[in-house]
């Protein structure tokens, strides 16, 4: 039997099937000063969310000669907060669930898209304060336009289907990607991206090479007219990582207009409490909540409750990170 902790939340089915294989379930978060007093050594595994980091002080501090963690399970897709190299030299298996919330996201990421060339946010907040801005919230088509997606794994792929429906361009940027499927234009620079694009979607990891990727200069090049000639502006989405997009970069490119809309699930801290952006009445955002939906939570918790069991059986986890 393992003893598994689990800090940001999992659904009551996926703590039933762990606990009908046996192992016990703690549901608590733990803050990062607990973590590193070793509030996990008495665990033999944990399962987080975005919420709790674990970087190389945490990690090591969860194990020593006579236990602790040998398990680190994300519930979700992005890795960025676990040290993983710090969890391999420890000994310690990290798995996620990249698979379970893609569709969540694809729809959310689409659903900002149209909630931005259609001024959706606006005109709740101008229709709630008593205005009938009708004549002053005319938006485009997103159908006719190029979309420029930075990232083209899971996620970015069902974007680009959903977005071809509609009747999109679709150019990419991954320099792990080597080739497209027909209807996809690959870059092989990120700029290029920028220069061809008037709707952007980014859907790459956080590191030292994509923080800040989206800043001022690039938003500068982008066309502002579309394929079809209509001078529909520039807009941006973001569903991916906090930090992609450097925020104080995209807040002057709003407030100078070389930037006409901007959407963000994510930010470079969360959760955001100040934020120069909130000040634009072309920006709005949803507190990460990409991964958010019945189904994706159901399929997520369910997913990783068949990796601790599949590890604590077998000592391994045919889709472990390292």
């Amino acid at each position: 039997m393992a003893r598994v902790a689990v800090t940001d939340g999992m659904s009551e089915e996926a703590v039933e099937i762990l606990e009908n294989a046996g192992h016990e379930v703690i549901l608590r978060h733990h803050e990062p000063e607990e973590i590193a007093n070793g509030s996990l050594l008495e665990f033999d595994a944990v399962v987080i969310r975005s919420a709790t980091k674990l970087p190389s002080e945490q990690i090591s501090a969860s194990v020593n000669d006579d236990g602790g963690i040998r398990f680190i399970g994300r519930a979700g897709v992005g890795v960025d907060n676990i040290d993983i190299v710090e969890a391999t030299n420890k000994g310690i298996t990290v798995c996620n669930t990249p698979g379970a919330s893609t569709r969540s996201v694809v729809e959310l990421t689409i659903g900002h898209l149209i909630a931005s060339t259609r001024h959706i946010a606006t005109a709740d907040r101008t229709l709630r304060n008593g205005e009938w801005a009708k004549k002053h919230l005319r938006g485009s088509e997103i159908g006719g336009k190029r979309l420029g997606l930075i990232g083209f794994g899971r996620i970015a792929r069902g974007v680009a289907s959903i977005a071809s429906s509609f009747g999109m361009e679709i150019h990419a940027f991954d320099p792990f990607v080597d080739e497209a499927p027909a209807g996809v234009q690959l870059h092989d620079e990120v700029d290029e991206i920028f220069r061809n694009c008037t709707h952007i979607s980014v859907h790459c990891n956080l590191n030292e090479q994509t923080r800040n990727l989206v800043n001022f200069e690039r938003i500068s090049m982008m066309p502002g007219i579309g394929l079809d000639g209509i001078e529909c502006g520039n807009h941006i989405v973001s569903c991916a990582r906090g930090g992609v997009v450097d925020e104080s970069a995209a807040s002057m490119a709003l407030e100078s207009r070389q930037l006409t809309s901007l959407a963000l699930d994510v930010f470079e801290v969360e959760p955001l409490v100040e934020s120069d952006l909130l000040g634009h009445d072309s920006f709005h955002g949803s507190p990460h909540i990409a991964a958010s939906t019945m189904e994706a939570q159901a399929r997520i918790g369910t997913e990783m409750a068949g990796l601790l069991i599949e590890y604590f059986e077998t000592g391994r986890c045919n889709n472990s990170l390292n």
